[in-house]
C-alpha cells in the first residue's frame, strides 16, 4: 500500500461501525502489515463499546484463508465515503488496482456533493424566553408528522443510569395526535396533556404512528420518517449540511444538547423498502461528511420532545417542511447532483471553432480513440487478420489495403499459449513480406488460462497500458470476458461499457472480434449476424464482417496456377542471375505452363527441376486450402466503402486483385437448408439482368421462407400466392401469378414446380398442386 492507512483511520470513527466492519479493519490492518496496537489506538475512541485488551485477543484469531482476505483497499474506501482524498485528487493511481474496493456507485464522484472545505456554518437561533411558545412547537410538529387520527408514542417519565438519563419505560402509545393537539390547544401547560417530566433530561416522542398496541417496529403502521441525528458536529455545521443536503425534513428540532434531531420522509412502503432507503440515505449523508449515530435507524425509535426544557436548555422545534417534499424527489435531485454528467452545448457558440476530429488510426474505417468490431464465423481467421492489423499499425503499413497510423500496440491474447502467439506474430510478419523495423511497437498480454470478465479485467488493464500509451487495444477473443448474458441488451449494454472505459482512460483504441450465430448467414445483413445481443453491432465505431464465399474448382485452378507461379519465379530468382526475367514477357509469368518450359529450356541441373517441383506441388497443395471472403463496413464516422473481397491462405489474408470473387454470392439458411445462390457470372441469361431485379426475387423468397414455419415433414413451403401478396413490398408494384413466375424462371436461382418455390439446387418436393 502506498497510502497511509493510520491517516485513513481519522476519517473512520469506530462508534458508527458494526461488528463486522470493526473486524474488517482490523483485518486488513494485519494483512498490510500493522500492528495490533494501531487497532487497538484507533477503536479506543468508540469509549462506550471499546475495552483494553480486546483488540490483540481478536487480532490473534485473524487468518487468511482463500476468499476472505480483506486488504488495505477496504480502510481505503471506508475514509473516501468518508470525506477522504488521496494525494493526487483520488484518481486511484496510489491504490493497487488489485486491492478489495467495495463501493459500487454509478458515478465517479462516489456520492460526495458537498465540499467541507467551503461549507458554510448556518447559526440555529434558540428562541428567547419571552418569544418561545412551547405548546405551539409541539403543536406544530404533530401536524407536520401525523394524521389526528393515528397513534402517537411518547415518553415522559426517566431514571438515571450510568450517568445518563434514558427513558424509563415505553411510555404512552395509544393517544390520537388529534387528542394530543386538542389538549395543548386547551391547555398551555404541556404537563396537563403529555404528563410532567423531569426537566433535567428532557422527553421522548416517536416520529411514526403506531397501531396503539407497542411500540416495537411492528406496531409501525406508517414507514414515512428516520431519524438523522449526529453528535460529532457542531449544531451549525449540522443545520448547514442539512440543508446544502437538500434533505426532505418533514421536522428539524434541536435537542436540547450537542444535537439536531431530524425527522426525514422516507415514505416506503414496508419494513424492507424502510432498511433499504434509510441505508442509502445515512450512506449518502456519510459520503457528504454528516456522521450519523447509525442507532436511530429503526423506524420505532425514540426522538426529542419539542416544546420541553432539558438541562436548563430548550428542546425547541427549529424549522418544519424544509429542503424537497418527498424522499423520491430528493432521490431524483441527489442522483442528478451526482451524475457527473457535462451541461447543455450549445451549437451555435461552437460553430465557428469546431474541435477537430480525432485522427485515423485505420484511414477511411477507425479513429483513434474508437471501437471497432469484427465479426466473423469460425476458421474465418479473425485472430490471424487482429495480428495483421496489429503489425500494420506497428509498422504504418497497410492492413487489408487501407493505410494505418504507426503507433504502440497491445495485443491481448486469451486463447493461444505463449510460444505459439509469438511464433504466430513470426510467421505473420513473414508471409505479410515486414522486416519488422518497428517490432517494437508491439506488447503482447498473454492470459490464456488467467482470462477474467472485462469488469475486472479492465482497471489491471488501463493500470498497464498508461505506461505505454498504446494507440490501440486488440483484445482476442472477447468471448472469454463476458460478462452476463450475450443476449440481453442490457447485460451487453453493461458489457460494452468497458470497451468505452478503455478507450477513455488510455486515450486509445479498442479492436475486438466477436462471433458469429450459427448457420449459414449470407440471408443476414453484416450487422445481424454477430451472435448474441444486437447491442454488440450498434455498439462499436466500425463493424467489420467477414462472411465466407464459396469457391467451386474453377476458383481452385486459378488459385493453384498462380501458387504455381509464384513458387517458380521464386526459385528462379534463387538459382539464376537478376536478368533471368527479361528472358520472358507479362503474360508468361502467369502462366505455369510457359514457366516450367522455359526451365526446361535453361536445361537446369535435375536436382534444381526437383526442387522447383516440389515448391510447385507445395504451394499448389496450400492453395488447395485457401478459402475467400467478403468484408462488408458498417461505419459512424466515415461514408461507407464498398465490400471488399479477400482469400484467406494461412497465416494471412490477401486481396482478390483479379476480381475472380465478385461474383461470387454467400451461402444462405432457409428452414435449416443451407442455398447457396448461383454467381452472377453463371449462364447468359443471368449476365443481360440486373443486380437489383435478381437480388429482388431472392430477397422475397429468403424473407417469406424464413417468416413461415416447417410442415409436419419439416419442409418450408412458399408459394406464388405468397409472393403475390406481397409484390409491391418486394418488387414496388402489384404483381400477378404470371408474372412472378417469369420472374423466377428468367433467373434461374429458384425453379416453380407444383406450385411451390424451391430453390434450384434442392431436390424438388411436390403434394400435386399446381399454382399455388
Amino acid at each position: 500500500m502506498s497510502i497511509d492507512l493510520k491517516e485513513c483511520l481519522q476519517h473512520i470513527d469506530p462508534s458508527f461501525l458494526g461488528y463486522k466492519e470493526w473486524c474488517d479493519v482490523g483485518m486488513a490492518l494485519k494483512h498490510e502489515g500493522y500492528s495490533p496496537e494501531d487497532w487497538e489506538k484507533w477503536s479506543a475512541r468508540d469509549s462506550r463499546r471499546y475495552h483494553p485488551g480486546e483488540c490483540r485477543k481478536k487480532w490473534e484469531t485473524f487468518r487468511e484463508e482463500t476468499g476472505s482476505i480483506v486488504t488495505g483497499g477496504t480502510i481505503v474506501q471506508m475514509a473516501k465515503e468518508r470525506g477522504f482524498v488521496p494525494v493526487g485528487g483520488g484518481s486511484g493511481e496510489p491504490l493497487g488496482w488489485d486491492e478489495a474496493i467495495s463501493y459500487s456507485g454509478k458515478s465517479s464522484s462516489n456520492g460526495k456533493i458537498v465540499d467541507g472545505n467551503w461549507l458554510e456554518s448556518k447559526e440555529v437561533a434558540t428562541p428567547s424566553d419571552a418569544g418561545w411558545d412551547p405548546r405551539g412547537d409541539l403543536v406544530r410538529y404533530l401536524e407536520a408528522l401525523f394524521q389526528p387520527a393515528e397513534c402517537v408514542g411518547y415518553v415522559v417519565e426517566s431514571i438515571e443510569k450510568d450517568d445518563r438519563y434514558i427513558p424509563a419505560n415505553k411510555g404512552v402509545y395509544v393517544r390520537t395526535a388529534g387528542e394530543l393537539i386538542e389538549g395543548l390547544k386547551r391547555d398551555p401547560d404541556i404537563g396537563m396533556t403529555f404528563g410532567d417530566y423531569n426537566q433535567v433530561c428532557g422527553a421522548w416522542i416517536r416520529f411514526n404512528p403506531l397501531d396503539g398496541k407497542g411500540v416495537r417496529n411492528a406496531n409501525v403502521t406508517s414507514f414515512r420518517y428516520a431519524l438523522i441525528e449526529s453528535d460529532d458536529l457542531p449544531i451549525e455545521k449540522q443545520n448547514a449540511l442539512v440543508r446544502e443536503l437538500e434533505l426532505p425534513v418533514a421536522a428539524l428540532v434541536h435537542s436540547g444538547g450537542k444535537s439536531l434531531h431530524a425527522i426525514v420522509h422516507i415514505d416506503a412502503k414496508d419494513y424492507t423498502e424502510y432498511r433499504n432507503r434509510v441505508d442509502f440515505l445515512y450512506r449518502a449523508c456519510e459520503k457528504n461528511g454528516f456522521m450519523l449515530d447509525k442507532q436511530n435507524r429503526n423506524p420505532s425509535r425514540l426522538s426529542r420532545m419539542p416544546g420541553v426544557m432539558r438541562a436548563g436548555n430548550k428542546q425547541f422545534l427549529v424549522d418544519t417542511n424544509i429542503g424537497k417534499k418527498t424522499y423520491q424527489e430528493w432521490l431524483e435531485w441527489y442522483e442528478e447532483q451526482d451524475d457527473n454528467l457535462p451541461d447543455f452545448e450549445n451549437l451555435g457558440a461552437v460553430w465557428d471553432n469546431m474541435p477537430p476530429l480525432a485522427p485515423p488510426l485505420i484511414d477511411g474505417l477507425l479513429r483513434q480513440g474508437h471501437k471497432m468490431l469484427i465479426s466473423g464465423p469460425s476458421k474465418a481467421g479473425k485472430s490471424f487478420a487482429q495480428i495483421e492489423m496489429a503489425i500494420a499499425i506497428a509498422e504504418g503499413t497497410r492492413w487489408m489495403g487501407w493505410p494505418c497510423t504507426s503507433g504502440k500496440v497491445v495485443y491481448v491474447n486469451f486463447e493461444l499459449d505463449r510460444p505459439s502467439c509469438l511464433h504466430r506474430f513470426a510467421d505473420v510478419y513473414r508471409a505479410m513480406g515486414i522486416k519488422g523495423e518497428r517490432k517494437d511497437n508491439i506488447d503482447i498480454w498473454n492470459l490464456r488460462g488467467q482470462s477474467m470478465q472485462l469488469d475486472k479485467l479492465a482497471p489491471k488493464l488501463i493500470r498497464r497500458a498508461k505506461k505505454t500509451k498504446p494507440l490501440a487495444i486488440i483484445l482476442d477473443p472477447i468471448y472469454k470476458t463476458l460478462t452476463g448474458d450475450e443476449n440481453s441488451a442490457e447485460q451487453m449494454a453493461i458489457f460494452c461499457n468497458q470497451f468505452d472505459r478503455v478507450c477513455s482512460e488510455v486515450g486509445c483504441s479498442v479492436i475486438y472480434c466477436h462471433h458469429h450465430s450459427k448457420g449459414a448467414q449470407g440471408g443476414k445483413k453484416a450487422m445481424d449476424r454477430a451472435s448474441g445481443s444486437g447491442v454488440f453491432a450498434r455498439d462499436p465505431d466500425a463493424l467489420l464482417d467477414l462472411i465466407e464465399l464459396p469457391l467451386k474448382d474453377s476458383h481452385y485452378d486459378h488459385l493453384k496456377v498462380r501458387a504455381a507461379c509464384k513458387a517458380i519465379i521464386s526459385c528462379l530468382d534463387g538459382m539464376l542471375s537478376k536478368g533471368w526475367r527479361d528472358d520472358l514477357g507479362p503474360d508468361d509469368f502467369l502462366s505455369k505452363h510457359q514457366l516450367m518450359e522455359y526451365c526446361k529450356n535453361r536445361s537446369l541441373p535435375a536436382e534444381q527441376m526437383a526442387a522447383i517441383e516440389e515448391s510447385v506441388a507445395s504451394a499448389e497443395h496450400h492453395a488447395g486450402h485457401t478459402t475467400a471472403w467478403r468484408i462488408s463496413c458498417t461505419l459512424r464516422e466515415f461514408e461507407k466503402p464498398d465490400d471488399r473481397d479477400v482469400y484467406f491462405s494461412w497465416p494471412v489474408h490477401l486481396p482478390d486483385t483479379s476480381g475472380a470473387l465478385k461474383d461470387v454470392r454467400p451461402e444462405i439458411e432457409v428452414g435449416g437448408r443451407i442455398i447457396q445462390p448461383r454467381d452472377k457470372s453463371d449462364g447468359s441469361q443471368k449476365e443481360k439482368k440486373t443486380k437489383e431485379e435478381r437480388q429482388a426475387v431472392i430477397d422475397a423468397y429468403t424473407v417469406i421462407a424464413s417468416e413461415k414455419n416447417p410442415d409436419e415433414h419439416g419442409n418450408i413451403i412458399v408459394r406464388i400466392g405468397d409472393m403475390v401478396e406481397r409484390s409491391e413490398e418486394f418488387f414496388g408494384k402489384e404483381m400477378t401469378k404470371p408474372a412472378i413466375r417469369k420472374k423466377i424462371d428468367k433467373f434461374g436461382d429458384l425453379i416453380v414446380k407444383n406450385g411451390r418455390i424451391i430453390p434450384a439446387e434442392q431436390q424438388e418436393i411436390g403434394d400435386g398442386s399446381d399454382e399455388g
